[in-house]
């Protein structure tokens, strides 16, 4: 029986379009191991949304005189809209503006505070002086107490990993307006983490083959973990749920908190709007049920201490016990996979410096699976990779286009030119059997990459096989072979047995240009299936948009099938275009020019 398989991607801020590096970290690798995953017949749950409370949409807000929901209402469909784009193939895309999220996070906030692992406390809380309002976080920088590293932000420092607190900070400045913030006594809810920390501890300890990012990180965190706020003096955000707070303009539960919990409310949304209410608990309540959550590594410890320190408190599994909450035990992160940075330029993708290639822009002018095979093959996996166009220029044409597309290419076009059809083999030679092994031996050997995460090493062993095939064809020279026609149709026939196999290995990857091999090598029907963005309503709320997806009638599965002989084959078009050399020089019109 097939396990089934959580895939939790990270919640982008519905503040503006997302850039590309944005889905390098999250978006591209999450869907690329979710369609492996279908292809081996696990049954996957990949589920996300847009995260839409906090201070981010607010500043975003007064910029565009706007109000936040507005704001959320437009980046939403937005970036919901260019995910569908990039392919990424969510059972559903959410966001956390929805009432079932107000109410699943409104119910672990009541369960963890049953349980005693939520605690009322004064502390100095960071206000613009311009504004009055609270000052985020994550939106106060400054020099770390700690390392000395100048860009700490108020939770914690990326250099060092250590969680902060903004009045800790030296030199603290707004990163909104670059005023220096006042610190004023405010009562909020904490999440004792103190108290969840032996039992986080003793699990992380066991979590040895994890990125090393990740636990470097998670480690250093959790070594001196301070209670954390729930709460902040916003009027944006989930209302607390108590009869003292649950109507104080200014008090809400802080984005934080309520963002990764979104994993667990979007798969109670998917259960119901799928007509099966009590479907979340294979993924969350079974203890064989795996779960993957892809993020960039500026949320690590957000996805690798806290959170499961809030399902530790809610199954009552802390230092102070408790009772399962009302969902029932609720399963902690099988791994944590983060990526690094891109950078373009040397410097982090920014909107506000204008070091930005934005996604719609990109899928416009090249499409999605030129995207898709550059950050795979040349993203920030393990190490900041830096975006240029020069690279960019370089991979497509001599890899995807040279490569690939005229592997597949010239395969099909000599067999429609000189069979019409797949060709049947006649006796293989040494040459032939030794393709077909590596070729179907690439099953395995990426397949072994994939389940690791190890997209680089995956994508680089299927593109070997590509070379292979290549090589293979120069050296036999089918096209000089008409006065042997036996030899050239059980050369074309191999040739073809390896575009088949090629493209199956390069379906998680690239899935759109996949389902067209499939059609030309004469494939009926849906081999790679697609997100489809739907409008769906709520009770007592408006209606939104959201990502779904029919993934159980697609074709495609991780094995080498043989090529139908017979098969009557059309002249293909190509697959992947050229492009101007000159454009690495630049970049297409537009790119903005990166600012200091």
């Amino acid at each position: 029986m097939s396990s089934r398989v959580l895939t939790a991607v990270a919640w982008p801020y519905a503040n503006g379009p997302r850039h590309i590096g944005h889905v390098s970290g999250f978006g591209v690798p999450s869907d690329v191991f979710s369609r492996f995953m279908r292809m081996s017949g696990h049954d996957v749950l990949m589920v996300s949304g847009t995260d839409e409370h906090g201070t981010a949409i607010q500043v975003q807000a007064d910029k565009e005189g706007l109000t936040a929901q507005q704001t959320a209402d437009k980046y939403h469909r937005q970036i919901a809209t260019d995910l569908q784009g990039l392919g990424l193939s969510y059972d559903l895309y959410t966001r956390t503006t929805t009432n079932n999220h107000h109410q699943v996070v409104q119910q672990l906030f009541s369960a963890l505070l049953d349980n005693g692992y939520v605690m009322t406390q004064k502390s100095m809380g960071a206000i613009s002086p311009s504004t009055g309002r609270t000052l985020a976080d994550r939106y106060i920088e400054g020099t770390c107490p700690i390392c000395g590293y100048d860009g700490a932000r108020g939770d914690q420092c990326d250099n060092c990993g250590n969680q902060l607190d903004p009045i800790d900070l030296k030199n603290p400045v707004s990163r909104i307006n670059g005023e220096t913030p006042e610190f004023r006594e405010t009562e909020h809810f904490f999440l004792d983490l103190p108290a969840l920390a032996d039992s986080l501890t003793g699990w992380l300890s066991k979590r040895t083959d994890w990125r090393p990012n990740v636990l470097k990180f998670s480690q250093n965190f959790i070594n001196d973990l301070k209670p954390r706020a729930i709460t902040r003096d916003l009027d944006w955000g989930v209302r607390v749920p108590l009869d003292d707070w649950r109507d104080l303009p200014m008090k809400r539960i802080y984005v934080w908190f309520d963002a990764v919990i979104g994993y667990f409310s979007a798969s109670v949304e998917w259960a119901q709007r799928t007509g099966n209410p009590d479907a979340w608990r294979q993924w969350w309540t079974d203890p064989e049920a795996l779960s993957y959550y892809f993020m960039g590594k500026d949320n690590i410890v957000f996805h690798s201490v806290i959170w499961p320190g809030i399902l530790l408190g809610h199954n009552g599994k802390g230092d102070r016990g408790g009772e399962v909450g009302p969902y029932g035990e609720l399963n902690l992160p099988t791994e944590v996979v983060s990526s690094e940075f891109l950078t373009m330029s040397g410097a982090k993708f920014s909107t506000s410096r204008q070091t930005v290639i934005y996604v719609h822009d990109f899928l416009a002018e090249f499409g999605p699976d030129a995207l898709r095979y550059f950050i795979a093959v040349a993203g920030p996996e393990n190490n900041d990779t830096d975006f240029t166009w020069d690279e960019f220029v370089r991979r497509n044409n001599s890899e995807l286009a040279n490569e690939w597309g005229n592997l597949v290419n010239r395969s099909i076009s000599m067999a429609h030119k000189n069979v019409g059809a797949i060709p049947a083999a006649g006796e293989l030679t040494e040459l032939d059997q030794q393709l077909l092994a590596a070729s179907k031996r690439g099953f395995e050997v990426v397949g072994g990459f994939l389940a690791k995460n190890k997209f680089k090493n995956a994508i680089n062993e299927a593109m070997r096989i590509v070379t292979l095939a290549n090589r293979y064809l120069s050296e036999t020279e089918p096209w000089k072979l008409k006065d042997q026609p036996e030899r050239r149709d059980t050369v074309l026939h191999c040739a073809l047995q390896v575009v088949q196999d090629c493209n199956t290995l390069l379906t998680p990857f690239l899935p759109h240009s996949a389902q067209k091999i499939f059609e030309a090598l004469g494939g009926e029907g849906v081999w790679a299936a697609q997100p489809q963005l739907v409008d769906v309503s709520q009770d007592d709320g408006p209606d939104y948009p959201v990502l779904m997806g029919d993934y159980a009638n697609e074709q495609a599965t991780w094995e080498s099938t043989p090529i139908k002989v017979g098969q009557p084959l059309a002249k293909p078009v190509p697959l992947f275009a050229k492009l101007d050399d000159s454009l690495g020089e630049t970049g297409p019109s537009f790119a903005p020019i990166s600012k200091d």
